[in-house]
């Protein structure tokens, strides 16, 4: 039953992985010379940007703790 549980937190913790990486935005996003410019202007999202790389780097380190207690428990 246990083994079905931490299956299950797996599998979100894996769609919440994939969703944070793809939320954020890419690292040659400003390299464009009219977007650069205007964020130049107006400021960029950093906070969003920021809180996205924090859950996506605490996603993935509970990606790899539960994927070496679901290899240890099979």
């Amino acid at each position: 039953m246990l083994l079905y549980i931490l299956i299950a937190f797996y599998i979100l913790i894996c769609l919440g992985l994939i969703a944070s990486v793809l939320l954020q935005s890419g690292r040659s996003a400003s390299l464009g010379v009219i977007e650069g410019g205007a964020q130049s202007l107006f400021g960029k999202k950093k906070g969003l940007d920021d809180v996205l790389s924090r859950v996506t780097t605490g996603l993935a380190i509970a990606f790899m703790l539960l994927t070496i207690v679901l290899t240890i428990l099979r």
